[in-house]
């Protein structure tokens, strides 16, 4: 007599799922744009812009709002480049966080959320400032170059 399969969609799920964040590469004159963190998790790290994508919003529409309601800027093309894993255990969170980058942006960078950022940075990307937010370590880690 053959065993029945016990059927694995009737098993309980976690409540507890990752986020999705977004890192968005900003260039001009070859330097790429960081905030220092703060009042959240990774408080005190430099960062990317970026944020959640909200519900049934699209990558392009999240990636836009985000630079402009952050910094001010306007995104011309914007392009798909990679994404990470993120567990932050000793935070309590996960993300899995997508990347994307553009150039030339339209405007002048202006500290926004002062609740959330500090300052505003124009870096190279071989010499960016420490400490780095976890999302944008892992980032790095994989090698990719502006």
């Amino acid at each position: 007599m053959l065993k029945k399969s016990r059927d694995v969609s009737a098993r309980p799920m976690s409540t507890k799922r990752p986020s999705v964040g977004m890192g968005v590469i900003v260039i001009r004159d070859g330097k790429v744009l960081l905030g220092l963190r703060h009042g959240a998790h990774g408080a005190e790290t430099w960062s990317l812009p970026g944020g959640h994508l909200e519900w049934h919003e699209s990558f392009d529409d999240a990636v836009r709002r985000e630079v402009k309601e952050e910094t001010g800027l306007e995104l011309g093309a914007i392009e798909r480049i990679d994404f990470t894993n993120d567990p932050m255990p000793k935070e309590g969170k996960h993300y899995v966080t997508l990347f994307f980058l553009s150039r030339n942006p339209h405007g002048e960078v202006e500290l926004r959320e002062p609740d959330k950022c500090r300052e505003w940075r124009w870096c190279s990307w071989d010499d960016l400032p420490r400490p780095l937010f976890r999302p944008l370590e892992n980032f790095i880690a994989t090698g990719w170059q502006p």
